[in-house]
């Protein structure tokens, strides 16, 4: 039984986010980047050609019926649509468990207009980015999106009673946190891995379920 987490594929956030998103002074609120970031960023060229690499990878990993979930962003319901364009009716099914972390008020701020209008946040910020509440109505790392991962992690267990392959198209936040819960490590150990090397878009996690738990059996990555 298996689970496949996924990074959803390049958008155009990934490819030029210092020169569109992060403008500073930020020229829009926290609530309307956080709209332009779920609603409108989809993929780059280059990513709709991993997506239709995924389409090309993923039949014969996922094996017949899979059970898809993707978060409520554009950028994973555009991968999974071209990645898994002949689902049945119903699926896949959207999930908040998937998001991004929500960042609130800070949502395409610069450090320096983060730090500026936020100076009680700066340090856990700094140093502690995984406990690190984001203003506005953001979530932390450690609390929010790790929740978020559990409550999905139990959901893609129960489903794998009913069928071989369970696929989550994600982001890379909520990437570390279910690795975190799968694998049996701290969130610092995870977030020490992805400094060195950062999860690719596209990327497949590929983790197998054997009496109760769930092991981490290998990554595949798209060539570009």
């Amino acid at each position: 039984m298996t689970l496949l987490v996924i990074r959803h594929a390049e958008s155009v956030e990934n490819a030029d986010k210092y020169n569109g998103f992060y403008q500073d002074p930020r020229p829009y609120s926290g609530a309307a980047a956080h709209a332009i970031s779920r609603t409108i960023v989809g993929l780059t060229p280059r990513g709709f050609w991993q997506a239709q690499w995924l389409a090309e990878v993923l039949p014969e990993l996922a094996g017949p019926e899979p059970r898809v979930h993707t978060s409520t962003y554009r950028r994973a319901i555009d991968t999974a649509a071209i990645a898994l364009p002949d689902l049945p009716d119903g699926w896949p099914q959207r999930t908040a468990l998937l998001d991004e972390q929500h960042y609130g008020d800070a949502t395409y701020m610069t450090k320096r207009e983060l730090y500026d209008s936020y100076p009680a946040l700066a340090e856990d910020r700094r140093l502690r980015k995984h406990v690190w509440t984001a203003p506005g109505g953001g979530e932390s790392l450690a609390e929010g999106v790790l929740n978020r991962a559990a409550e999905f992690a139990a959901l893609a267990q129960a489903e794998l009673q009913e069928s071989r392959t369970v696929i989550a198209f994600t982001h890379q936040t909520a990437a570390v946190a279910l690795r975190a819960l799968l694998e049996a490590c701290t969130l610092p150990e995870i977030l020490a891995q992805e400094r060195k090397g950062k999860m690719p878009n596209a990327a497949i996690l590929h983790y197998e379920l054997h009496d109760g738990r769930f092991t981490r059996t290998g990554t595949t990555t798209p060539p570009i």
